[in-house]
């Protein structure tokens, strides 16, 4: 998509600035991106140039093409699969410990929620970027508990196999790297934290 409308170093900057947010890149990052664009800009302009001359004729891609350069594919897919392992493992928690059972039976709806949880959570990660593990599950979940009530609604509670109460750990393990790291970044980024 051509836009030959000449833009603003404001414009531009608020562009991005919202295209990045929607990604879920964290604050602290999108602030180093706009002072890095921002000085890119007004150098721009100094030698007479346009902002387009500096990021195109399509500022919504350049700014995509940037979060994506800062995030490859590989890191967030990664890092999507790790959050899916983590919101699985904690729901087989979650049962076992209600159900006080050291194992949990799985059956065919289960195996849809946990797809479904999966899916929802590796996709809305690699589209959107951070969202952090409790938003990345919550997002699976509502999606998750619609497609279960279906799929219950169509039959089919048969037990398929069981799952031992010590494979929760295990696959809670993969995310909780990326978990810390993300409560450490926020904490980073909170206001007063340099004191």
């Amino acid at each position: 998509m051509t836009n030959r409308r000449t833009m603003t170093n404001e414009q531009v900057l608020a562009v991005c600035r919202s295209n990045w947010a929607y990604r879920g890149i964290d604050d602290e990052s999108i602030k180093e991106m706009l002072d890095e664009l921002s000085a890119h800009l007004e150098d721009a302009v100094a030698a007479g140039r346009t902002p387009q001359d500096v990021v195109g004729d399509d500022v919504k891609e350049f700014a995509a093409s940037w979060a994506r350069a800062r995030a490859p594919f590989g890191h967030r897919l990664l890092r999507a699969a790790a959050m899916a392992c983590s919101a699985l493992g904690g729901l087989i928690l979650i049962v076992c410990l209600i159900r006080w059972s050291p194992e949990r039976a799985v059956g065919v709806d289960d195996l849809v929620f946990w797809g479904v949880v999966a899916a929802v959570t590796v996709t809305w990660e690699l589209r959107r970027g951070n969202l952090g593990l409790g938003r990345n599950a919550a997002v699976g979940l509502v999606v998750a508990v619609a497609v279960v009530l279906v799929s219950r609604w169509l039959g089919g509670g048969e037990t398929l196999f069981t799952v031992p109460l010590w494979a929760a750990p295990v696959l809670f393990l993969p995310g909780l790297s990326y978990a810390l790291a993300d409560a450490r970044r926020r904490k980073a980024a909170a206001p007063g934290a340099d004191r």
